[in-house]
């Protein structure tokens, strides 16, 4: 059932080459911020950044519809950037902050965003996997033709709560794309050394779950493959699985110094395989901007998350009231 096949790309206009990039950029540079206010102990607990990954959930993002919707793991700040979460809300959240998306309580892992279609980041590795099924189990009772978007990591894909999602996926035809992010290291374990399959999108085969490989570095090759997978879903066939191929260029999490691997390597794939700077070269290449304009997005973008940075600082921190408060839903 599964394959592994290279997904033809469309042609691309200047508006949607521009888009792409100004996304992906936004997540890098907020992920970038994000790490500085870690390192001046302004955000506590867990912070793992997304730098690396960005073109995955932007691609994907381009192949959604109004009503949609995404769930994933701890490593979600682009996720919720991507479906239009206010960078202000996230980096306040992110710093504990009343003027957070979860009013300060959730920090980096637990985000939520109901009007986002946004069901969060969760820290229990792999434990989103289900919630992204029950969500589509929902869009199908409902009778509509949305999909839902299941994100995990290549470590998560070991856990066995992801096959009996699988399974009641495959039972039940639900429209749910499981996208596992293959960034290559499991916490600090490397998929060859923990992995017994390391194609990882064959493992709905048993399911009857088709799936396929993508390189999760090209946001055109991400986004025509998630336009495949969404298709699948939308006209009733049940799930699908999109292994995105990619890497990243931090450590698991900020308290990580990712000694398991070489600077030369992290290099390597830095200067040859960069999502934002291969959509730069198109952009480039093919006249649709020049080097100034492309500067002067990435200012445009940096002002937006130095404002998220200073809302922020300037929002108060909850009320102690607030302990008390998102604890039960009411009947």
């Amino acid at each position: 059932m599964a394959a592994k096949k290279k997904t033809n790309k469309p042609n691309t206009s200047k508006k949607d080459l521009l888009h792409y990039y100004r996304e992906m950029l936004l997540i890098r540079r907020f992920e970038e911020k994000a790490g500085q206010l870690y390192g001046m102990g302004l955000i506590g607990g867990f912070c793992h950044l997304y730098i690396g990954q960005e073109a995955i959930i932007v691609g994907l993002e381009s192949a959604t519809k109004q009503g949609d919707k995404r769930v994933t793991s701890y490593r979600d700040h682009g996720h919720m950037l991507a479906c239009g979460m206010d960078p202000k809300g996230v980096m306040a959240e992110l710093t504990g902050r009343e003027g957070g998306y979860s009013k300060g309580k959730g920090g980096s892992m637990h985000m939520f965003s109901k009007e986002a279609n946004f069901y969060g980041g969760h820290g229990i590795v792999g434990a989103q996997v289900p919630i992204g099924a029950g969500l589509a189990f929902a869009d199908k009772y409902k009778g509509n033709d949305n999909v839902s978007f299941a994100y995990f990591g290549d470590g998560a894909a070991n856990q066995g709560q992801v096959y009996e999602t699988f399974n009641m996926a495959s039972l039940w035809k639900l429209p749910v794309i499981f996208v596992i992010e293959n960034n290559q290291y499991a916490m600090g374990t490397s998929l060859q050394r923990g992995s017994s399959t390391p194609e990882l999108y064959t493992r709905g085969a048993a399911f009857g779950i088709p799936g396929e490989s993508v390189d999760g570095m090209d946001v055109l090759a991400v986004k025509a493959a998630g336009e495949k997978a969404v298709a699948h879903c939308r006209s009733g066939e049940g799930p699908y699985i999109l292994e995105m191929v990619t890497y990243r260029y931090r450590g698991h999490s900020m308290s990580d110094p990712a000694k398991y691997r070489s600077r030369e390597e992290v290099q390597k794939v830095r200067e040859e395989r960069d999502a934002i700077e291969h959509v730069r070269e198109l952009i480039l290449q093919g006249k649709h901007a020049s080097e100034d304009d492309l500067k002067s997005i990435d200012k445009e973008i940096k002002t937006v998350v130095n404002e998220a940075a200073e809302f922020s600082r300037e929002s108060p921190e909850p009320a102690l009231s607030e302990l008390w408060t998102d604890i039960y839903a009411e009947a």
